[in-house]
């Protein structure tokens, strides 16, 4: 689905990421994961087309994504922060979305339903909460047909019922054969959500394995003190 091929990335003398390899495929939700400054922001842009790798190279379904745009259709995406015009209502940001993609496939409204952004569609994004705002940014990285979702810290903010709502329909998304790559600071969020762990450290691939094999190498219960373990004996 998307394979990172010895990408390398610098911003003056920082490596924010040093030849880089990966294989992320479809049918899988990976954790993203790392101290801050590891690199994990600088491959989610690499992949969006927001940053350009020095060297190596991004393909998404086998074709490389220099020059094309139009692989970016088929990501959904939800950053940690959401930043839209704050002029625009609700009801705006969704149909201004929705023009961009320009897509003839049926729209998911399932989120758009149980958030119930329809009640709230007059509202301009400068009055809205951190919350409500997330909100808004799980039904648009939702809404489209997307092959792959990116969700960038996608529980901040949100209570515990609407984290819930999303929890779900990421997991069903998952089972739907989509990939998700998803980056968080509460590894225990993750827990019944991911099949694969990522794990960066200073530019650099520390650990991708899948959660079961990783947990039973570690004898560890949850991926955090699984983490936490092999930093211990250093094999991570």
């Amino acid at each position: 689905m998307i394979s990172i091929k010895n990408i390398s990335k610098n911003f003056g003398k920082l490596k924010a990421i040093d030849n880089l390899n990966l294989e992320l495929n479809k049918g899988e939700c990976i954790a993203l994961i790392g101290p801050n400054g590891c690199g994990k922001t600088t491959l989610i842009k690499s992949i969006l087309g927001m940053v350009l790798p020095e060297s190596g190279e991004i393909l998404f379904d086998g074709k490389s994504i220099k020059n094309d745009n139009d692989y970016r259709n088929y990501i959904g995406y939800m950053p940690q922060i959401g930043r839209y015009p704050e002029n625009m209502t609700i009801g705006q940001i969704v149909n201004m979305i929705q023009g961009i993609r320009n897509t003839q496939e049926a729209l998911d409204k399932t989120l758009y339903e149980q958030y119930a952004i329809e009640k709230m569609l007059d509202k301009k994004m400068r009055t809205l909460s951190g919350g409500t705002t997330q909100k808004v940014s799980a039904v648009l990285a939702f809404m489209f047909q997307s092959k792959v979702l990116i969700l960038d810290e996608p529980t901040a903010g949100l209570d515990p019922i609407s984290s819930e709502i999303l929890k779900e329909k990421i997991i069903d998304a998952k089972n739907k054969g989509k990939l998700i790559l998803i980056t968080s600071h509460l590894l225990s969020e993750l827990e019944d959500l991911v099949t694969q762990v990522i794990f960066m450290q200073e530019g650099k691939l520390i650990l991708h394995e899948n959660v079961n094999d990783l947990k039973q190498k570690t004898g560890e219960q949850t991926i955090a003190k699984s983490i936490i373990q092999l930093l211990k004996q250093g094999k991570a």
